[in-house]
């Protein structure tokens, strides 16, 4: 008998009052549909229910088969010291029941649920081999994350959100194989919570020839954004960029100046977020007049003393 079978049973009337009382006692996994072929796992804190048990859960689903996007919340109802790992590794051993799925979101938490520097991530190394049709990952939170040596021919999305980008990731990724890769975000955040990187890792990471086939390039997040700015417009994949993400971060004048001086390379661009930022009305209505859709919500003043902050920190 599987665990999930002595949790839940499948015959009520069999089912002894220890075993009901044992059900009680560990909770239930919550799931959420989202849409047609999308669902969402996860458990809360408190809820008797294990990491263990959630896999063994999304394993079993009868939904399992109809669905294109797995999302993992809140996957340990211990949560600030559990890890991925046992999810990745039911998935890693059952891998024939997964090869349809084509994106992955681990670590869809709310702050009150996990701040995102603690959630701890895990080794995606050989997930991502026995996803071979694998076509979106987002991943959030960076302790612990390792992607490992990637080597993936489908994969056409790849986002991070964390509140500090380690050098590490940034390493591995500049070391993938991912010829198909169409969309690339990255979350830089803070020193105070993992970030290890320089601007000059970024300047080496976007190239053409790593990513051939790149559409939308978003270096979000960062304490240095104006300087991220310069990265992506001093770099040989602008002209063929049709989304530009700067939002989430520490923007002002000399960034959105940048931007209005590279305005005829902007060749194919079609959007460009610089959501959260700090930058002056005037520059606004400057950047605003781009042939190009722009978006500069959530517009932000500096501190007394001067102190900007990326959005996603802790």
């Amino acid at each position: 008998m599987s665990l999930l079978e002595k949790l839940f049973g499948k015959n009520e009337n069999a089912e002894s009052f220890n075993q009901r009382e044992e059900v009680k006692k560990a909770g239930v996994p919550g799931t959420v549909m989202l849409s047609d072929g999308e669902k969402k796992y996860f458990t809360e804190y408190d809820s008797g229910v294990s990491s263990e048990l959630l896999a063994e859960y999304i394993l079993n689903d009868p939904c399992l088969p109809e669905l294109r996007k797995i999302i993992i919340g809140v996957w340990d109802q211990e949560i600030y010291d559990a890890d991925p790992g046992k999810i990745f590794t039911m998935m890693i051993n059952n891998q024939e029941k997964f090869q349809h799925i084509e994106s992955l979101f681990i670590g869809d938490m709310e702050a009150e649920e996990n701040e995102i520097s603690w959630i701890k991530q895990g080794n995606y190394e050989e997930l991502l081999r026995v996803f071979p049709n694998l076509k979106s990952l987002t991943i959030q939170g960076s302790d612990s994350l390792v992607l490992g040596k990637v080597n993936h021919l489908k994969l056409e999305e790849l986002v991070i959100i964390c509140g500090g980008l380690p050098i590490s990731v940034v390493n591995e990724i500049k070391s993938a194989n991912l010829p198909n890769l169409k969309k690339l975000i990255l979350y830089s955040g803070d020193e105070s919570y993992g970030y290890s990187c320089n601007i000059s890792d970024f300047a080496e990471l976007v190239k053409k020839e790593r990513f051939p086939n790149l559409q939308y390039l978003g270096l979000v997040n960062s304490f240095e954004q104006d300087d991220l700015v310069r990265v992506i417009i001093e770099s040989d994949l602008l002209p063929q960029l049709e989304i530009i993400d700067i939002s989430c971060g520490c923007l002002t004048d000399k960034g959105g100046q940048l931007i209005l001086n590279a305005a005829d390379k902007l060749v194919n661009l079609k959007e460009l977020n610089a959501d959260y930022h700090y930058m002056s009305e005037d520059m606004m209505e400057k950047i605003k007049a781009l042939p190009f859709k722009v978006s500069l919500n959530d517009a932000q003043e500096p501190y007394d003393d001067g102190e900007m902050w990326p959005m996603i920190t802790e």
